[in-house]
């Protein structure tokens, strides 16, 4: 459910009585009672959705040291569930890294976390919109220390990470890929840096020497490579930092965007957005990303059960 004075309670209600009921009959709620029924607002709560209480309230838009352990008790209560094979895909709802924080939180976000509990020896942060899908070869990396993080191998797994999510997951066969420089023009042949020459470039050989189900391009002018993306170039960007990608998803999908992490053994989606304390209780708060990070994660839970 997430922060329990975000807009996680509201947004969580909305998609989940919005659902189909055949979609209903297989969800659990990690959060707690209280908060999802005032975001109702008088109407039931769906009775076939279980509801997995942890006694935890809170006012809306007033985040405070309990709202913090109840977003944590959620996620890890969640991950357990997961963990014990009684969920195959989690759909998490926003949380405030600072309040999580001061409740014991040690992970700069959720995909962190996840990574650590279940063990994954690489993850990554994807993004799927209607119109744009990308993914992170870095993660929560301050822009100072991208730079020394960016490695051969970690590009290159991060690349076969979201071609295998494209292909098996998704449904796009065979997809062009595109991979971004770091630097303005590309580092410009090394006048305007080297980590082109010396990082992206081997892990773009690296990969289109191992597998011949996708096409690779790069490493690519990071301003026009977003653009040629949207006109339809790439079925994917494989960007090297945060902001090189979340500006351009937050312009061009922002209400439909999902955050996919991709490596774990289990699905994990949530919306692309924030904790929003200021729209907290006013009912202005849209449910549409997290209506679609919900269909997104039924979707590949089917197709996943169909391969099998």
């Amino acid at each position: 459910m997430g922060c329990p004075a975000g807009i996680g309670p509201e947004i969580v209600a909305a998609a989940v009585t919005a659902a189909a009921p055949e979609v209903r009959a297989r969800l659990v709620v990690h959060g707690d009672r209280g908060p999802l029924e005032r975001a109702l607002a008088g109407k039931p709560w769906p009775r076939e959705v279980p509801i997995v209480e942890h006694g935890f309230d809170a006012t809306a838009g007033q985040p405070d040291e309990t709202a913090g352990a109840a977003q944590v008790a959620y996620l890890e209560s969640a991950i357990a569930a997961a963990q014990r094979g009684e969920v195959a895909a989690l759909v998490t709802a926003p949380i405030s890294k600072t309040w999580a924080r001061r409740a014991g939180f040690a992970f700069p976000g959720h995909t962190e976390l996840l990574a650590a509990r279940f063990a994954a020896p690489r993850v990554a942060m994807a993004f799927v919109g209607p119109r744009f899908r990308v993914v992170l070869a870095t993660i929560h990396t301050p822009l100072a220390g991208v730079p020394a993080e960016l490695t051969i191998d970690g590009v290159a797994a991060v690349t076969h990470l979201f071609a295998d999510a494209l292909i098996g997951d998704l449904g796009v066969w065979r997809p062009r890929l595109g991979v971004v420089g770091l630097n303005p023009h590309a580092g410009e042949g090394g006048l305007i840096g080297t980590d082109e020459r010396d990082v992206i470039a081997p892990a773009i050989e690296a990969v289109r020497a191992s597998r011949r189900d996708l096409e690779l391009g790069g490493p690519l002018v990071p301003d026009a490579a977003f653009r040629a993306a949207l006109d339809g170039r790439w079925d994917g960007l494989v960007a090297m930092y945060h902001d090189q990608a979340l500006i351009t998803i937050k312009l061009i999908d922002f209400d439909l965007a999902v955050n996919v992490t991709l490596g774990l053994p289990i699905v994990r989606t949530s919306p692309d957005h924030g904790t929003a304390y200021d729209l907290a209780g006013s009912g202005k708060a849209r449910a549409d990303s997290f209506a679609a990070a919900l269909a997104l994660a039924d979707q590949i839970v089917q197709r996943r059960a169909a391969r099998a």
